[in-house]
């Protein structure tokens, strides 16, 4: 009995009746492996789910199934590679564009200046505005001298208080020509007042043609510039189109010209877009241009002829006519424009 208490698990295994040895205690045994050791290389799946384990003709294999957590680990990979390369795919995609872009335009513009190549040219559309950009030139050159003009008449207004300040002194000390003096300085006095008003009219006239200058006319001026940006690039494309059409036509060449001949459509048809605002553009700037410049011209007119002629009731009523209002004189310092026209 005690041989029997003390024999192995082995040698308890029982046999069958077709004297075939029951293997139920194995299967327990091999089931139980996975749990039954604390140590060892199998303790990397103990935490594994009945799931993660594949069953072959009913015995259980210790590891876990990993071709599903393969596939998902390599599809995140990926869409992690494509988010990281994407902004940069894009970058160099654009500079690529533009290089070729800036490529084209500076060799169409060199056979432009060379005389070697051909050029798009609106006759009318660019007689207009070259004559808008000599009528820039001109208006600021009057502005200058308007401006000069203010700067002198300023300081003889000034010259003209100081001169009535030292009439009516006089007038005070010399009692024998007391009237001579102050008619003298009543005189000079009204002139530096008279001269205030027209300060004010010609300020005004300034600052109306600059406002059609710096603003009107150069907002227009940008339009031609982009304009002209355009009829390059469309040149640049078409003489390029033009050059493939001259070349062999086989299975590498067809594609560039189909490529080149859609980018030509593309700039085609934004340089008649910009053509087309352009020469609206011009439209409306000389309508506004012959109303603010008619306006401003009767006001200088009127006012300096009222001016010299000493006429200071038509001098004022001109003032009035345009609203033009003048700041309270402050010691010896000349009025300025105060407001704008409606």
């Amino acid at each position: 009995m005690a041989d029997e208490a003390h024999r192995s698990p082995a040698a308890q295994i029982s046999v069958t009746r077709n004297g075939e040895s029951d293997r139920s205690h194995e299967d327990v045994f091999q089931r139980d492996v996975p749990y039954g050791f604390s140590s060892g290389p199998m303790m990397s799946h103990s935490h594994n789910s009945p799931e993660n384990y594949a069953v072959n003709e009913g015995v259980v294999e210790v590891g876990p199934y990993t071709g599903a957590l393969r596939e998902e680990q390599n599809a995140g990979a990926v869409v992690l590679a494509d988010d990281m390369k994407s902004p940069a795919i894009e970058k160099l995609e654009l500079v690529r564009k533009w290089s070729i872009n800036t490529y084209k335009c500076t060799k169409q513009i060199l056979s432009e200046k060379l005389g070697r190549g051909s050029r798009t040219v609106d006759l009318e559309l660019e007689a207009q505005i070259e004559i808008l950009r000599d009528n820039k030139r001109k208006y600021e050159h009057v502005i200058k001298l308007a401006q000069t003009l203010v700067s002198q008449l300023g300081q003889m207004m000034l010259t003209q208080r100081q001169l009535g300040d030292a009439f009516a002194d006089l007038s005070l000390k010399t009692p024998e020509l007391h009237e001579e003096f102050g008619y003298n300085a009543d005189t000079q006095k009204l002139l530096a007042k008279n001269g205030d008003t027209l300060l004010g009219a010609i300020n005004f006239f300034i600052s109306s043609v600059k406002t059609l200058v710096d603003k009107t006319i150069e907002d227009t001026l940008i339009n031609i510039k982009q304009y002209e940006t355009a009829r390059i690039e469309y040149d640049a494309y078409r003489t390029d189109l033009e050059e493939l059409n001259l070349g062999p036509r086989d299975a590498n060449t067809l594609p560039k010209i189909e490529l080149s001949q859609q980018l030509f459509q593309i700039h085609r048809e934004k340089y008649e877009k910009m053509r087309n605002d352009v020469s609206v553009k011009l439209r409306f700037l000389e309508e506004n241009k012959v109303k603010v410049l008619h306006n401003q011209l009767i006001l200088f007119h009127n006012a300096i002829a009222a001016y010299f002629a000493g006429n200071q009731q038509q001098l004022e009523q001109t003032l009035k006519q345009f609203n033009i209002k003048l700041k309270l004189p402050g010691g010896d310092a000349p009025s300025w424009l105060e407001s704008s026209t409606d």
